[in-house]
């Protein structure tokens, strides 16, 4: 059944607003990749299969009870199959700004919605989008991603490109996707990766402690959060400077500046206060632009306010989840004002408890 529906299906869930030949290859990269699975427990069984492999696997199957029994995400066969798709991304995505814009260039969907990027199963076509976005002015920023979510249209697999993560890793990506899974709002990137990126997080604190495990060092967390302040804290900056009257001369320069700016304060912060650490200097001296900011807004904006509201309904999953679909269910300015409203209570001291504002990079 799958086998004769799949490429229509496809189709309908992806075209949208895009062209033959772009949502073509989404239906055939997507089938490509449904044909690659195989159950877990199939390769775990199977002596003749690496023994790394077989092992990560099988931890991998331990995180897996884990969300559905303690973290009320959805039961099904996704993160319950593996499949090898012989290179190191399943998609390269492509993200894309006006010159002196943050806003990203949005791509629309019958069932997703609009996101903030466009996906490419073939490194070579992402970089063929981004070089004629390039002609026409954009900024833009590609970036390989190691898995995905369907949202529950298929069953998704593990992948051969997560197979180098530790096993910590890969149990945050199977809690991140399976959320996406369990709500998900169109048109709606920012609430969307926020939410997703909370219960990844939340859910690997509980997932240490299940396990008798310390949470994770203080110092890292507090690192990584100190960096994406520094990158949000330039896209602030950035934002006002767009929206003065400055002649396109004057706000490329001003630009660079904001640009230099990060990377100074990333140097002084590191060798200051980091002890020299350089686990995101390749990340920094990276050429950069306006595209390159966007996963971070995307994906660490709302953290807090979700954490926020975690403690407000007592840490309890299923209190939570019910209180993230009726906050989804607000028309988009109501739902951004209700967020707000609970970063304003978190600050305030209102909500008790002890705020989860860890947040990491996005992977891609």
């Amino acid at each position: 059944m799958v086998r004769r529906f799949l490429p229509g299906l496809v189709i309908v869930l992806l075209s949208g607003c895009s062209s033959v030949s772009y949502y073509s290859q989404l239906a055939s990269g997507q089938w490509q990749l449904l044909r690659a699975r195989e159950p877990v427990s199939q390769v775990i069984a199977d002596p003749s299969r690496p023994a790394l492999l077989r092992e990560h696997l099988a931890q991998s199957q331990k995180a897996r009870t884990f969300a559905t029994e303690r973290l009320h995400l959805p039961d099904n066969q996704s993160y319950r199959l593996y499949a090898d798709i012989g290179r190191p991304y399943v998609v390269w995505n492509v993200f894309a700004t006006s010159e002196f814009s943050l806003s990203p260039e949005n791509h629309c969907f019958p069932i997703a919605g609009c996101v903030a990027y466009r996906g490419y199963y073939s490194q070579g076509a992402a970089r063929g989008e981004a070089a004629l976005l390039k002609q026409r002015g954009m900024d833009v920023s590609i970036g390989g991603v190691e898995a995905y979510s369907t949202l529950g249209w298929f069953n998704d697999p593990i992948m051969n490109s997560m197979m180098s993560w530790g096993d910590e890793r890969l149990a945050t990506l199977i809690f991140h996707e399976l959320a996406h899974q369990r709500f998900y709002v169109k048109d709606d990137t920012e609430f969307n990766e926020s939410y997703a990126n909370f219960v990844e997080q939340e859910g690997t604190r509980q997932w240490r402690a299940a396990r008798g495990l310390a949470p994770a060092s203080v110092s890292a967390v507090k690192q990584r959060d100190e960096f994406i302040q520094l990158v949000l804290d330039t896209r602030q900056r950035l934002e006002k400077l767009y929206a003065q009257p400055l002649s396109a001369d004057v706000m490329r320069s001003a630009k660079a500046a904001e640009f230099e700016r990060l990377r100074s304060d990333y140097r002084q912060l590191r060798d200051s206060r980091w002890g020299g650490d350089k686990r995101y200097d390749a990340w920094i001296n990276q050429p950069m632009n306006n595209a390159r900011l966007l996963p971070f807004g995307l994906y660490d904006q709302w953290v807090p306010a979700f954490a926020a509201l975690f403690r407000q309904e007592g840490g309890e999953w299923v209190r939570f989840y019910a209180a993230v679909e009726k906050m989804g269910g607000l028309p988009v300015e109501q739902r951004k004002a209700a967020l707000r409203q609970l970063l304003s209570a978190d600050h305030s001291g209102l909500i008790g408890g002890k705020s989860n504002r860890r947040t990491a990079p996005p992977t891609f």
